[in-house]
């Protein structure tokens, strides 16, 4: 799945492409990737056609380009959607499911989906008026770490009075978003703190470099073009990312620790895998998922 880095990658690539244009034709080819507009794929169509799209925004993990309307078209990748931004006499993808052709000639916007778990959909856009840009089918999804407006002492109190362990309280997208299971452990690796480490037990101190070490660990994802584990994640020209290289922790199971040259662990959590280092990242005695 998709994490803050990847879409953020998408979200630039999309500016860069298809922002200040106007959507001249729609073509729906598998109407499974527009379900979640609950009124067809005909008023999906109806409702970009003659559009312009003004920018395009995210926030934590979740994706749109408000539109010159006031709707906003959402994007859900899923696990192996992709928005591609290509020339229109490009060969058509195996996958693709949803065209969108611009009045001005030049590059398409495609979503291609090999498992179909993504989709696309129109939603309506702010209140007017609001100041939060969001589409309020968003609104509920807390800033990410690199969110100008994030509230750092917000964050801080919120943890703390969690009583979970730190690695749960980093996935919940109601308290900080854009965090996945991968980049939770590269930032739980960077803070040494074992996931199941109580967020009631955190200090201040700790938690604040936590959110730090976050922030570096998406950034630096950001720069590198995201985590790609297999061909199904590219940016909007199709690239790969290259953040696999600079893993410490995720997928490297029995690999010598970076810090320290333990072999890295893998545990079971919630139905995934967690990877951290057994001396720079002890389990807490009494700790608990």
């Amino acid at each position: 799945m998709p994490e803050l880095p990847e879409v953020e990658v998408v979200r630039q690539g999309l500016q860069r492409g298809v922002a200040g244009r106007t959507v001249r034709s729609v073509r729906v080819t598998r109407d499974r990737a527009v379900r979640r507009h609950t009124a067809g794929a005909d008023d999906f169509t109806a409702r970009l056609i003659g559009r312009t799209v003004l920018s395009a925004e995210r926030r934590g993990k979740y994706l749109w380009l408000p539109l010159d309307s006031g709707d906003a078209l959402t994007g859900h990748l899923g696990m192996s959607g992709q928005l591609l931004v290509v020339p229109a006499d490009s060969p058509l993808q195996k996958h693709l499911h949803v065209r969108v052709v611009f009045g001005d000639g030049g590059r398409e916007l495609r979503f291609v989906d090999q498992r179909t778990f993504g989709g696309l959909q129109v939603v309506d856009g702010p209140a007017p008026g609001t100041t939060d840009r969001v589409p309020p089918v968003s609104a509920h999804i807390a800033r990410d770490p690199l969110d100008p407006l994030f509230d750092d002492d917000a964050f801080v109190d919120a943890l703390r009075r969690k009583r979970t362990g730190v690695k749960r309280a980093l996935l919940d997208q109601t308290l900080v978003s854009g965090i996945g299971n991968i980049y939770a452990d590269e930032t739980l690796w960077r803070a040494q703190l074992h996931g199941a480490r109580p967020t009631e037990l955190l200090t201040r101190p700790v938690a604040r470099r936590l959110l730090a070490d976050a922030r570096d660990v998406l950034g630096e994802a950001i720069q590198q073009g995201g985590t790609s584990f297999d061909a199904l994640y590219v940016s909007t020209e199709g690239v790969s990312g290259l953040f696999e290289r600079s893993l410490n922790a995720y997928g490297r199971e029995d690999q010598p620790c970076p810090r320290c040259g333990a072999p890295v662990r893998r545990e079971s959590f919630m139905n995934r895998s967690s990877f951290s280092c057994p001396r720079c990242q002890p389990r807490p005695r009494q700790g608990r998922w």
